[in-house]
């Protein structure tokens, strides 16, 4: 039986949950890290791990032999389940998942492509396959590729985003309702009381990026974590809808492409603006104005830099006491 890693000696000590989440992953709590660019070493995997979570190494941002490092000191800092989120769009994404199999990774998050084209691939290997949805079309589709569970990812989120630009409030019951397969809320979610509400909506366990981001094991530049801090409601907006959608701390970089948009900017246009390594020289290497800042609405509730086992036992001993409390009214 799992044991509740919060504060020692309090009433909520040894509780835990096992649902289909926990019990998919071998995880103590249905609280998952995502795997965010340039933020999601192997350091922030293994602590959200170590804590009773899902940690996930973001594949996104890592050439193939750089990840298999990541891979490897991850498996050596944790004996806990630990995962990797590949986007489908990478560009050596067939090295990438020749390396999953061959260090034997368990668990696979996808995202930003058809969830078809490898799934059938991974679970050959006997792993686990999660993919990452923003609509109830994809999730069907996710669905009928194979995958164990889906991440339905709202609005609200940072990074990637879905053209529809639905609320998690509204995609997490459309998604609950149209599959079988357990569902996973993702989008604004920071605290144990927004927790608590997906789970009324019928999600099995949230994914939890921007209060991850500026944990103490995070690999974001320490002006990055100091902006997402420092960021106030309306401080983000979703850009570049005609390329990829993403959602951006406003900057000068943000700014100028929310001017080109206005003006009728082509995709090819927004590409060229946005050039190459920008989300690495704005996350990873501290330039506030030029770079790319993804990060979701919710920082503007984010006030501290913790560790990101801190973070975790927050969240879930906040949805413990609401939990507690609705069912006293």
């Amino acid at each position: 039986m799992s044991s509740y890693r919060v504060q020692p000696g309090s009433k909520d000590y040894f509780k835990y949950m096992a649902n289909r989440i926990t019990q998919l992953f071998g995880i103590d709590f249905p609280i998952i890290q995502a795997g965010m660019v340039w933020c999601s070493g192997w350091r922030l995997a293994a602590a959200v791990s170590n804590a009773g979570g899902l940690g996930i190494i973001g594949a996104g941002s890592m050439y193939p032999e750089v990840f298999r490092k990541h891979v490897q000191k991850c498996r050596a800092a944790t004996d806990k389940p630990f995962a990797v989120n590949v986007p489908l769009l990478y560009s050596d994404i067939k090295e990438i998942f020749n390396i999953i199999v061959e260090e034997q990774v368990k668990i696979v998050f996808t995202s930003a492509g058809n969830p078809a084209t490898w799934t059938s691939f991974l679970k050959t290997h006997g792993i686990t396959v999660v993919h990452v949805i923003a609509n109830t079309k994809f999730a069907l589709k996710a669905q009928a590729a194979g995958v164990d569970a889906i991440v339905a990812e709202g609005f609200e989120a940072g990074g990637h985003n879905g053209r529809e630009e639905t609320t998690t409030f509204c995609l997490i019951p459309m998604i609950a309702a149209a599959v079988s397969i357990p569902v996973i809320a993702a989008g604004g979610i920071a605290s144990g009381k927004a927790m608590l509400a997906c789970f009324a909506l019928g999600a099995e366990a949230v994914q939890i990026g921007s209060a991850f981001a500026v944990a103490e094991e995070s690999s974001a530049h320490p002006a990055f974590k100091q902006r997402i801090i420092d960021a106030a409601e309306g401080d983000t907006a979703l850009r570049m809808k005609k390329l990829v959608p993403v959602r951006l701390l406003k900057n000068t970089f943000a700014d100028a492409i929310a001017v080109a948009e206005a003006e009728g900017a082509s995709p090819e246009q927004l590409q060229q603006m946005l050039g190459r390594a920008r989300a690495k020289a704005g996350m990873f290497e501290g330039d506030m104005e030029e770079g790319e800042l993804e990060i979701g609405q919710v920082a503007a509730m984010i006030r501290e830099i913790k560790p990101a086992a801190e973070i975790l036992q927050q969240i879930w001993t906040e949805f413990l006491k609401e939990k507690e409390r609705l069912t006293l009214i």
